[in-house]
Formats: C-alpha cells, sequence, structure tokens
C-alpha cells in the first residue's frame, strides 16, 4: 500500500479528531491563513489554499485541511502537504477528491491546522502550531 495517501488520511483523521477537541492557539510568529476562494472540479476534486508561517519543532509538520459546506458537522479532509518550520511565510495547497454530489459551487467552510507530529515514546503525538477557520467559496474550475 502506498504511504502517502495512508499517511494523509492519518494526518487528516487526526486533525479532525484534535479539532473537534478545542480551537488551536498559534504561539507568537506561528499562523495559517485560508484563501477566500477554492477550486471545485467536475469530478469533486477540491483544492484549498493559503499561507501558514511555523517555528522550528522536533518532527515532521504537515498542513491539514478539512471543508464543509451543507452540515457544518460533516468535514471532509481536503489532503495533507508537508510544512518547512523556519519562521517563514509560505504557500500550502491541498487537493483532494470527495463524492461530487456532495460538494456544489457556493458557500463553503475550511478549517486549516499546522500539525507536527512531535516523537514522544513508541508513537508520535500531534501537536497543532496554528489552525484557521473560515468561510470561503467554492469555485467551479
Amino acid at each position: 500500500m502506498p504511504v502517502r495517501p495512508v499517511l494523509t488520511a492519518t494526518l487528516v483523521g487526526a486533525a479532525l479528531l484534535c479539532a473537534l477537541a478545542a480551537p488551536v492557539a498559534a504561539a507568537p510568529g506561528e499562523s495559517v491563513t485560508v484563501d477566500s476562494t477554492a477550486r471545485l472540479a467536475a469530478d469533486g476534486t477540491v483544492t484549498l489554499s493559503g499561507t501558514y508561517r511555523c517555528l522550528p519543532g522536533t518532527g515532521p509538520v504537515f498542513v491539514s485541511s478539512s471543508v464543509s459546506q451543507a452540515d457544518p458537522r460533516v468535514r471532509h479532509g481536503i489532503g495533507g502537504s508537508a510544512a518547512r518550520c523556519d519562521g517563514v511565510e509560505h504557500r500550502w495547497e491541498n487537493t483532494g477528491k470527495v463524492s461530487w454530489e456532495t460538494l456544489k459551487a457556493g458557500a463553503a467552510h475550511v478549517h486549516a491546522d499546522v500539525m507536527e507530529l512531535r516523537p514522544s515514546g513508541l508513537v508520535p503525538l500531534p501537536v497543532f502550531h496554528a489552525g484557521q477557520d473560515r468561510d470561503i467559496t467554492l469555485v467551479r474550475s
């Protein structure tokens, strides 16, 4: 089984579970933003983007994202991209596919996190550097 889809699914799942627990408070000098529009292809592929800034950590860091539309309790994980934490602002872009019947062009809500998998014994634990919720517009591409 390819590693990237498994890693992406694991990261998105962990981000969604942890996002339900409490809002993420960014440390000084760390942030994540979500662009006001996102692309929605005819086949259901969604592309979300924005910027992030994070400080160096001890484990790998990722930008995870999810989108919801009709029911805010139902979030669709949209990819997870590797992040470089060096204190400089970088762009991120995540792409994922959901059923084309699920999402429609128009208003939607996005949640994005900058999450580090910090070594802790046998299992790395997620540590959140920054998070943002934003209302956006899905645009057909």
